[in-house]
């Protein structure tokens, strides 16, 4: 099964770093050494770490086994767009929870994360939130420069309103409600943009009588297309340990529409949308408002820049200041 396959892959990946370790020189260094290692990967470079007297710290990719549950209902509200998912065997979660209790620090990206790791019962004062950082990459030799986004006076049928959905198109995202709404608002001037693998059955055939258009998985040179043509991105995930797309489409000057259950960018009223909860309604409620008010759209782009805390320099002095408080 892919479940196998993941953690098979994963303690390959521990067998060789460990045996990289026994073979480096770091217990010879004056200061004492700290080991910092990703979720599902950790536990046996941590083992050998503690046999070492070095610190560690855990960085958790996702939210944990809070979020495979809010996934697991959300599978058995709609089955017919599951396919073929499938939670994690307990043995993947077994060896998790060791990896919590061999961490110093446990580093999560957004305090959605916190929250759900304190559910799953890890301590609070293990984690610490550190946000992920962003930087316009390289496209073409040239980096991405932003312009002033022209919004017309309103939408209409020939000139409809382009919502960009850009990330893994599953349901842990929230695509079931978004395809829902898709429905409700089949007669507004709205183009569902959906960008990247699809994870989910069905889709295409229960959008069919939508503005639905699909784009599949994308290079990064389309990516960018995507978002310069597009007019506003939603992200209306149920859970996300960050949610970097949001960063990427502010760095493109996009508003963006998005869940609570994510990093915290997106600032209600001045460069977007905060969902009330990530259900179909709600999500057509704002995507109307956006129809009814284009300019609302315009002021939401003039702010939507990468903000100072996300940037590379921000991500390198929070790692610093927790490395010196271990």
């Amino acid at each position: 099964t892919d479940w196998q396959k993941i953690i098979a892959r994963n303690r390959w990946f521990q067998r060789r770093v460990v045996s990289y370790l026994r073979c480096s020189q770091l217990s010879t260094l004056n200061s004492q050494p700290v080991l910092l290692s990703y979720s599902y990967t950790a536990l046996e470079p941590f083992r050998h770490a503690k046999s070492q007297g070095w610190k560690t710290v855990l960085v958790q990719i996702d939210p944990g086994p809070e979020e495979e549950r809010i996934v697991a209902e959300e599978v058995a509200r709609v089955p017919e767009l599951a396919g073929d998912w499938q939670p994690a065997p307990a043995e993947y979660w077994a060896s998790w929870r060791k990896e919590c209790e061999l961490a110093d620090r446990i580093v999560v990206n957004s305090e959605w994360s916190r929250d759900a790791l304190i559910c799953s019962g890890v301590p609070r004062e293990k984690v610490s939130i550190i946000p992920l950082a962003y930087e316009t990459p390289d496209i073409g030799g040239q980096k991405s420069e932003v312009g002033a986004r022209l919004y017309p006076e309103g939408f209409t049928n020939e000139r409809p309103m382009r919502l960009l959905f850009l990330g893994q198109v599953n349901l842990r995202k929230g695509v079931a409600r978004l395809l829902e709404a898709a429905r409700m608002l089949r007669d507004e001037p709205v183009e569902f943009w959906m960008v990247g693998p699809v994870q989910i059955a069905n889709a295409e055939t229960l959008t069919r009588d939508a503005r639905t258009k699909w784009f599949g998985p994308v290079t990064r040179k389309q990516a960018a297309e995507r978002y310069r043509a597009a007019d506003i991105f939603i992200l209306p995930t149920l859970s996300d340990g960050f949610a970097i797309t949001q960063l990427e489409a502010q760095a493109y000057g996009l508003p963006v529409i998005s869940s609570k259950f994510c990093g915290r960018v997106v600032q209600g009223a001045r460069n977007g949308l905060i969902l009330k909860e990530p259900s179909a309604a709600c999500i057509a409620a704002a995507i109307r408002d956006c129809i009814a008010d284009p300019t609302w759209l315009q002021n939401f782009a003039a702010a939507s820049r990468v903000a100072n805390e996300f940037t590379i320099d921000a991500l390198a002095q929070r790692l610093q200041e927790l490395g010196s408080a271990l």
